[in-house]
């Protein structure tokens, strides 16, 4: 057996897990679009039981708590947010606990991307997890609702940095040939969130008070943070000729808070056509617009312009967007649906998601496997456009009569569609840019999802809401709803019959309306995925035969790039 055998059947060094490995013709961990974005597999027994070594699977256990983290937080507070208002106070101001969040955690994304790149991965996270904290802690013991959605804010920043952390530091674990393994685990922390976070909320507020909805993610942080800093190790940056593009930096965060703000207060706080709404518009192009030029000529750019020369990073970026559009709204406006016509229970409100969620899992488990295996993924964009503009078609043809078997179905089908394309966009996204730019490629594409789902909760709402309101208005039932579109099935129960009846028609003509218009932004995906060329993924491929695993030990057969 060769020296280079023996020494990775000892478990030599691995890229992620250990010191990077040094790579013909370059630096440890250095590569093009051409070099692995992912470990070296060990040989040996660590290769008969799988290409990842235990470390990594402690490393991405770790990364799944993170992430759980960042999703299962605003699911949890929703359900204690009545009771939030009703010690504190501030019903006016209600809505800026969600939006400081959504906002520190749109406007840092990208920021975090980038320091992520320039300074290491391990630490910037580490620190966006610790600023989680902080925030959760500080938002526990908030004395009024100012304090609380200033330390939501703080809440949010850290937010974004753990999404980004997440999808970044797996890229650099895991090659995108290998990464499909992994896709079902992602979409089960997903459902796990949408899922569980309304029911423990409840369960939390009622028992221990609203306080511990925060306090809740301190144990999960405290296992994250020692788990990764235990365990991952991944190579040190060099920081001599680091240059931070402040200038950047402060016209994406101008821009993308403009951006947020219009598709949060356009049609609720303030008119489409108002002034405001209009100010907070220029002020965001003027913004972008600088930001683009100053992007040209910065020497470490925030966002990198020529990361969009790739076809298909730019691809599964637009796609990106429209999912997160589709995926929210319908978030939104289906436990609505159930609510309000079907009678369903707002505290199960999570488990009215299930057929959705559990298909999306599904499917994205499949996918990943099948990507694994055979290296394919270009027929499941187009698959996944296609079964989601099927599945918010049928969902747009729900009314007061459909029953909840038949609206079950119907989710199942968007839930396919989602599944087949929410992690591969990550997946493809990644491997169209080099090593260097994989913060700001995951930052980039998780920016464009958070955007997204921010114009379709914004837009699909002032169509939902004011079809509601006209059928209402029609129905002459307007004053019923005049505080609000929404009404839970108790507060249904107690209206006339027929003003009841008028209510669950204008819910049914609303959420036609809404879901209408998601089919045909999705539309848009399908047509987007055909154009997507099939680059092949970097990385092993299935693990070898173990006569052939000999010849690789020994150096007769070169280990996969």
């Amino acid at each position: 057996m060769s020296p280079t055998g023996k020494q990775t059947e000892k478990g030599g060094p691995t890229y992620g897990v250990g010191t990077a490995p040094k790579r013909p013709g370059g630096a440890a961990g250095s590569g093009g679009p051409e070099a692995s974005a992912g470990l070296e597999a060990p040989a040996g027994k660590a290769a008969k039981d799988g290409p990842q070594p235990r470390s990594v699977r402690v490393v991405l256990l770790a990364l799944m708590i993170a992430m759980l983290l960042a999703m299962l937080d605003n699911m949890i507070i929703g359900t204690a947010m009545p009771t939030i208002v009703g010690e504190l106070g501030g019903l006016e101001h209600l809505s800026w606990v969600v939006t400081a969040y959504t906002l520190a955690t749109a406007a840092s994304t990208p920021i975090w991307g980038k320091l992520g790149d320039m300074y290491g991965r391990k630490s910037v996270f580490l620190i966006s997890i610790v600023i989680f904290l902080i925030g959760s802690v500080l938002s526990g013991m908030a004395q009024d609702m100012g304090q609380l959605i200033g330390f939501r804010a703080v809440q949010g920043l850290g937010a974004g940095g753990l999404m980004v952390g997440v999808m970044a530091i797996i890229g650099d674990l895991i090659p995108p040939r290998e990464r499909g393994k992994y896709q079902g685990m992602m979409a089960g922390v997903m459902a796990l969130a949408m899922i569980g976070g309304p029911l423990v909320g409840g369960t939390i507020t009622d028992h221990l008070g609203w306080r511990w909805s925060f306090y809740i993610n301190l144990p999960l942080g405290a296992v994250a943070l020692v788990m990764i800093t235990a365990v991952l190790h991944l190579p040190a940056k060099d920081r001599s000729q680091v240059k931070v593009d402040y200038l950047g930096a402060a016209l994406l965060t101008v821009g993308i808070t403009s951006i947020v703000l219009v598709t949060t207060w356009g049609g609720t706080e303030y008119a489409w056509g108002s002034a405001m709404i209009m100010e907070l518009i220029a002020i965001g192009v003027v913004a972008l617009v600088g930001f683009v030029v100053v992007q040209t000529k910065a020497a470490e750019p925030i966002m990198p312009l020529h990361i969009f020369r790739s076809r298909n990073f730019t691809l599964m970026s637009v796609i990106g967007f429209l999912t997160g559009f589709v995926m929210f709204g319908a978030v939104l406006f289906l436990p609505l649906y159930q609510q309000s016509v079907q009678g369903a229970s707002a505290t199960n409100s999570g488990l009215l998601l299930l057929p959705m969620l559990l298909s999306m899992m599904l499917v994205s488990l499949i996918a990943g496997r099948v990507t694994t295996n055979s290296g394919k993924y270009k027929i499941f964009p187009i698959m996944g456009g296609g079964l989601m503009t099927v599945g918010l078609f049928l969902l747009a043809q729900m009314d007061t009569g459909t029953s909840r078997l038949t609206s079950g179905v119907y989710m199942a089908v968007l839930g396919a569609g989602m599944g087949f394309l929410m992690q591969i966009t990550m997946l493809v996204a990644q491997n169209s840019v080099e090593l260097k730019d994989m913060g700001v490629a995951s930052s980039a594409t998780t920016l464009f999802r958070t955007l997204g789902s921010s114009f379709g909760v914004a837009i699909m709402g002032a169509l939902f809401t004011g079809r509601v309101q006209d059928e209402m208005a029609a129905a002459g039932g307007a004053g019923a709803t005049q505080q609000s579109a929404q009404l839970d099935a108790a507060s249904l129960a107690k209206l006339p019959d027929a003003v009841r009846e008028a209510y669950q028609v204008a819910v049914s003509s609303g959420t036609h309306a809404a879901f209408t218009l998601g089919a045909s932004v999705a539309v848009i995906g399908f047509v987007a995925a055909f154009f997507v060329k099939e680059v092949p993924l970097r990385g092993a491929g299935p693990a070898p035969a173990p006569a052939d695993e000999a010849a690789v030990l020994d150096g007769k057969v070169p280990q996969s790039a």
